[in-house]
């Protein structure tokens, strides 16, 4: 099937990776401005003809997040009024996706709100990276492909890592399946930190770790870094037992506030993310690496415009 009537356009949030996507495919972006009025309103004009189209909207609900949502939203509703057939939003991050349910009363559970929206303004389908809730495709009501970023990462450490001993290590006790996916696919052992309440005081987090790490080279393996707190937490315990070599894999890298300030610091060696989000500060320092997602998104795409199974992508999820 030829590709002469898919359609691929970019938000501000992720050009490059956009671009990667459309080189992948041999295609080139369609022409679309997303402009500023002088009060801060987002103004979205699409250039190019859509009609009849299948339009895959790259865009991801990073940092500004709310300002990068509301982008989309009038990008998608832009496509709706010009007649695209089908329109796919593909969030490599998404954002409010920590919001998946109610902590404590009179909250609101800002997943589903977000849910509700992105599919009220008009997307048929979502494509997206390791949400980090997996219940969150329920809260949509049309077909939602959660990909996963683990084997990007870690085909790219295989031989690294299993030559010097290494052990996969989850930073909580939720994380555990995606670690094990990843110690089973290097043939290493797994360890897991458990995080407790300290019932003597009331709050402090306490650690334990189930896994041996002693002169191990140990790799860390998460969906979000965020502040990097937690991250840098489990560091320090993995030295404290030993760990001769400390290295972290994380599909979304938001490094908010002093993040970075705090990796450096900690006993970490380096830390590997995806570009599902565009973070100019990071690409600055020597201590972060990343992995393009252009390639896994293009072929996925592909298929999905092709109406050809996304599972194949991943024989052995």
């Amino acid at each position: 099937m030829k590709l002469q009537d898919l359609k691929i356009i970019a938000g501000n949030s992720n050009p490059e990776l956009a671009q990667e996507i459309v080189s992948n495919l041999d295609k080139k972006l369609t022409e679309a401005s997303v402009d500023r009025f002088p009060d801060g309103e987002i103004h979205v004009h699409i250039q190019e003809t859509v009609r009849g189209a299948s339009v895959f909207v790259v865009q991801s609900i990073s940092p500004p997040v709310n300002e990068n949502l509301v982008e989309l939203l009038l990008i998608i509703d832009a496509l709706k009024r010009a007649s695209a057939k089908q329109i796919a939003a593909v969030i490599p991050y998404y954002g409010y996706a920590r919001q998946d349910r109610k902590q404590t009363g009179r909250v609101p559970i800002s997943a589903k709100l977000v849910a509700n929206i992105i599919s009220t303004a008009g997307a048929d389908r979502i494509l997206t990276v390791d949400l980090h809730a997996g219940q969150i495709q329920g809260f949509f009501d049309i077909p939602v492909d959660n990909l996963r970023g683990d084997p990007v990462l870690a085909n790219n450490l295989t031989d690294e890592v299993s030559s010097e001993g290494g052990v996969v290590v989850s930073p909580d006790v939720g994380g555990a399946k995606r670690a094990r996916k990843v110690s089973q696919k290097l043939n290493l052992p797994l360890a897991i930190v458990e995080k407790k309440r300290d019932r003597q005081d009331g709050g402090v987090k306490v650690l334990n770790l189930i896994g041996e790490v002693e002169s191990k080279r140990c790799l860390i393996v998460d969906d979000i870094i965020s502040t990097a707190g937690t991250l840098t937490e489990v560091a320090e315990i993995l030295a404290e037992r030993g760990a001769s070599h400390i290295e972290a894999i994380c599909t979304h890298g938001i490094f908010a506030e002093d993040a970075l300030e705090y990796i450096e610091e900690s006993p970490i060696n380096s830390v590997t993310v995806t570009n599902t989000i565009k973070n100019s500060d990071a690409e600055k320092v020597d201590f972060i690496n990343h992995i393009s997602m252009g390639d896994l998104f293009a072929r996925t795409i592909k298929r999905i415009y092709e109406e050809k199974s996304v599972s194949t992508l991943f024989p052995h999820s």
